[in-house]
């Protein structure tokens, strides 16, 4: 029995799927975030536990094309603050995957975003114009945050693979411009994810039948990640930011009405 006879895919259903691919390449590219949209779409035509497994394959590939993209605007200290803390979150999120149904982990996820987004949103307002420097990580509340963000981050990416809204509000928050963010959110997500695979596996999210839908869909990255790699250079800064914060509360709300 191959893969789509599995999930009983109709053909409109392999074309939502497609379209959460294309969106998965774009927002790899241009605007970190908009992903959540594919995650809510995976989660409707899929089993809700079983497409965070068929997803992950899919972020991947984006991920790589992001890194090859942006691989020279990566901040590393930002990378190695965020590490520890983001291996904590991901093994508390396979505790709690082992326990909690998908109400549970909609709810949470949504609840974990739209808090995210609304301190950055009232951070950036009492601190004005004033930019901050991504080297404030070295301070003593630069580390508490970022392992704060760090074990949110590490927590949603692996019970929902919804920790790009939670890790761009960190980056905002920290100060990084356009190329710095998407540069330094490349190559955290690569490596994060693909530090998952394990995990995923264990739990029983991926399969040889699931990694066969990922192969038809992982096309459809491609042409996402190029469209996005067009847009972002059309985008302010500004407007860059207010569509990653827009993306989150998005993300937020749909994972708490679904």
């Amino acid at each position: 029995m191959d893969t789509m006879t599995l999930w009983h895919i109709s053909g409109w259903e392999f074309a939502a799927l497609a379209v959460a691919a294309l969106l998965v390449g774009f927002s790899k590219t241009a605007v970190s975030g908009a992903n959540t949209v594919s995650l809510a779409i995976f989660a409707a035509v899929l089993p809700a536990r079983a497409s965070t497994g068929i997803l992950l394959p899919v972020l991947i590939a984006g991920d790589v094309l992001a890194v090859l993209t942006y691989r020279r605007h990566a901040h590393w200290p930002t990378l190695w603050r965020l590490f520890p803390a983001v291996a904590a979150g991901v093994v508390v999120g396979t505790v709690y995957l082992m326990w909690a149904d998908d109400a549970q982990v909609r709810t949470s996820i949504g609840a974990i975003l739209l808090l995210m987004a609304a301190v950055t949103v009232w951070r950036r307002r009492r601190e004005g114009e004033r930019e901050s420097d991504p080297d404030e990580i070295r301070t003593r509340t630069g580390r508490i945050k970022a392992r704060s963000y760090g074990v949110l981050g590490g927590f949603t990416t692996m019970v929902a693979n919804a920790g790009g809204p939670v890790m761009a509000m960190y980056l905002l928050s920290a100060g990084f411009r356009k190329l710095g963010f998407l540069g330094t959110s490349a190559f955290f997500f690569l490596i994060v994810n693909v530090s998952k695979v394990p995990f995923s596996v264990g739990l029983g999210l991926i399969d040889a039948r699931s990694l066969l839908l990922d192969a038809a869909l992982v096309a459809f990255v491609v042409p996402g990640a190029v469209i996005g790699k067009w847009a972002v250079h059309r985008i302010d800064q500004r407007l860059f930011e207010q569509l990653v914060i827009a993306a989150t509360v998005i993300g937020g709300v749909q994972l708490l009405l679904t």
